[in-house]
């Protein structure tokens, strides 16, 4: 299946938790969790039973994070994270401070594949005067709708009115921005410029944190994830060669994306697992999941939060 020799690659399963679409301003989902998890097919099928014998003997017939989290499911909870020790990764991404950079990203810098990603160019400062405007949602909530032209062929000038109306006056980076620039960026997407990363899919960097945690600058990565819309063909083709082309010549972090269904692959549903106890626990980890957080996207006010873990 692969051409590289195998000391080269590894295969690593993902899946996410928290992905709403275009709904990245939802207060009840705040976060989205994306784990990779390093094993074979027999020790995925090995820990999915365990997990669910130990279930079924609480009395409970689901098979989901949240049930994991009980505290009936404690010692169970324990148990499932210990026997991943040095065998999966999670990146989490704060929605809002990623929308935040997008506007950045798109409309200041140039957009890029490395947007969102411990590639791009520092964007901080000038999301963060977003991120703390008093009227964030109002003005986040119209540059996703501005920029939301998946079903549109023509510029929407209203919706480019009210981005100009609820801008922040407090962001320095914003103060140049010109309605013939933003226009020409909507056009752009609207057209599908090759150029321009999908300006509103999380998963897009996510995917690009993941194989490069993996690969290490050492070797590549062949991701099988769950199905996702949102992992179209073409865009990890240009995810794959923008990575390949920004770390050359080391190994190209990523290799392939096969997605498959999760039902069928026991490795996919312990990172769906994993990927969810993230989500849920991202506010207040156990201290089994402290000592192992290695970044994420998170607004430099929150840094002392998770925003990762190596469990």
């Amino acid at each position: 299946m692969h051409t590289l020799p195998s000391q080269a690659w590894v295969e690593i399963a993902c899946d996410e938790s928290g992905f709403s679409g275009s709904n990245l301003l939802d207060p009840d989902s705040p976060v989205i969790t994306h784990a990779g998890v390093d094993l074979a097919v027999p020790e995925a099928a090995e820990v999915v039973a365990v997990l669910r014998s130990s279930f079924r003997r609480r009395g409970s017939t689901e098979y989901k994070s949240n049930v994991l989290l009980r505290p009936a499911q404690r010692e169970s909870l324990e148990w499932f994270l210990t026997a991943l020790s040095g065998r999966a990764h999670v990146h989490v991404i704060d929605k809002t401070w990623y929308v935040a950079r997008r506007v950045i990203e798109l409309l200041v810098a140039e957009p890029s594949y490395g947007a969102g990603t411990s590639l791009a160019a520092d964007h901080d400062a000038a999301a963060l005067g977003i991120y703390q405007a008093v009227n964030r949602t109002e003005f986040l909530d119209a540059f996703l709708r501005m920029t939301r032209t998946k079903r549109i062929r023509l510029l929407d000038h209203g919706l480019i009115d009210r981005f100009f109306a609820t801008m922040p006056p407090g962001v320095p980076a914003l103060r140049e921005l010109t309605r013939a620039h933003v226009e020409d960026v909507v056009r752009r997407l609207i057209d599908d410029d090759p150029a321009i990363p999908p300006p509103l899919e999380p998963l897009v960097p996510a995917l690009a944190e993941t194989a490069l945690f993996w690969s290490g600058g050492r070797r590549s990565v062949a991701v099988v994830h769950d199905e996702q819309s949102a992992l179209t063909k073409w865009r990890v083709a240009r995810l794959r060669t923008y990575l390949a082309s920004a770390l050359f010549p080391a190994p190209t972090p990523l290799l392939t994306v096969t997605q498959v269904d999760s039902r069928r692959d026991p490795r996919v549903q312990v990172a769906d697992l994993l990927a969810g106890i993230a989500r849920r626990m991202h506010a207040r980890p156990s201290d089994l999941l402290r000592p192992y957080l290695v970044g994420g996207l998170y607004p430099p006010t929150t840094l002392d939060q998770p925003t990762g873990w190596r469990v």
